[in-house]
């Protein structure tokens, strides 16, 4: 199994959080992992992305130009990435903000709308968590032990009293991400 992955979107929405916690879940499931980050000068609302890569097998380099799964949180890096998603592959967004969504026919696609979700619950720190959900439950790469080992690894310990929330955060995810059609 290798799962190769694009998460995409605006500095500030925890892209790259996103990207180390599922890498480090990985690997603390004793997977073989790869985390590469690229983001611009901008601290917050410039764009950013990850790639992550999950194998049960040794990766032999961490670049990628096509992607078996693209997690989109913008347009920007929806009109960028859509087209990298590899055929049969899968793409989820978050609509919020989206005025061009996807038309690929050769792909399955998935919405989540963290944006509202995260808002209505009053919870706007764990967007990014809910987001993870969603993947979660189309790609069980990774399983729940191993998220709270993830997050326990890469979040300080001075924020270790938030792991509860947001393992909560990765379920509501699960429950609202639904199919889109094109």
């Amino acid at each position: 199994m290798t799962e190769e992955i694009i998460i995409a979107g605006f500095g500030g929405q925890g892209v790259l959080s996103m990207g180390k916690i599922l890498a480090y879940s990985g690997m603390m499931q004793g997977l073989e992992v790869s985390w590469m980050p690229s983001y611009g000068p901008e601290m917050r609302g410039g764009t950013a992305n990850v790639i992550v890569i999950i194998s049960d097998s040794r990766i032999s380099s961490p670049v990628l130009t096509e992607f078996d799964t693209a997690i989109i949180l913008n347009q920007q890096s929806l009109d960028k990435f859509e087209s990298t998603v590899k055929p049969g592959g899968v793409l989820i967004f978050d609509p919020n903000g989206i005025i061009k969504p996807p038309t690929r026919k050769d792909i399955t696609i998935y919405t989540i709308d963290a944006t509202k979700k995260s808002s209505d619950l009053g919870l706007s720190k764990i967007f990014n968590m809910i987001v993870l959900g969603s993947y979660l439950k189309v790609k069980p790469v990774v399983t729940d032990q191993f998220i709270k080992a993830g997050l326990e690894k890469s979040l300080p310990t001075r924020h270790h009293s938030l792991i509860p929330e947001n393992v909560k955060a990765v379920e509501i995810g699960r429950e609202f991400v639904t199919s889109y059609t094109v």
